[in-house]
């Protein structure tokens, strides 16, 4: 006869908002993934950049420091709304969840919109040279996880606007944060490579 141990987890509660989740661990993962993903198109950048005398190529402009720079201030002002709803999700806070999605996705529409203005004053594209593909690059794939992780909140805003915010939704809203502190922190060194790196390091 074979004995089986049995784990009394009765103690345990149906759902965990918090760090211990498996979901709040699949964002993690993912946000590693991202990262490495940028981490390794900065360190081409800096191989590309260092292997040439002049930088940026003939004919192109320093990128415009000012709008984007300017575009910080909602970015980041963003993830304290993203924490807000991502607390009041612990606390079981409808008012809480939806001021916070609600602020987070305005001042990230506000960002967004400041970066496609900067983006069409370029003088340059994607296949005009180096620097144009490597900047072309950072901006189009972190846009592509910033609409991704913005439509994501919005769906999870509207959501909860119609009652819906059982401990599904509201584990969803804050695992929703994860993602976003990642994505409003890793610009800030693709900031710094693509608007001042050209100014810092200039060679003619």
């Amino acid at each position: 006869m074979i004995t089986q141990n049995m784990i009394n987890v009765e103690h345990l509660e149906p759902s965990d908002i918090s760090s211990q989740s498996p979901l709040w661990w699949g964002q993690v993962c993912i946000v590693a993934i991202e990262a490495t993903m940028f981490s390794i198109l900065m360190a081409a950048y800096f191989y590309v950049r260092l292997s040439v005398d002049v930088w940026p190529p003939a004919g192109d402009q320093f990128p415009h420091t000012l709008l984007p720079s300017i575009a910080l201030l909602p970015l980041i002002l963003s993830a304290f709304g993203s924490y807000w709803a991502s607390q009041a999700a612990k606390k079981n806070d409808r008012t809480g969840m939806l001021l916070g999605m609600g602020l987070n996705i305005i001042l990230a529409t506000v960002f967004f919109v400041m970066r496609i203005i900067e983006w069409h004053s370029l003088n340059f594209n994607w296949q005009t040279d180096a620097q144009g593909s490597y900047v072309w690059a950072f901006l189009g794939l972190h846009s592509f996880d910033y609409v991704a992780d913005l439509a994501f909140t919005i769906v999870l805003f509207f959501i909860v606007l119609s009652g819906r915010y059982a401990e599904k939704q509201r584990l969803g809203v804050h695992v929703d944060s994860v993602v976003w502190y990642f994505i409003v922190a890793i610009w800030i060194p693709i900031y710094v490579v693509i608007y001042w790196g050209p100014q810092i390091v200039e060679t003619q």
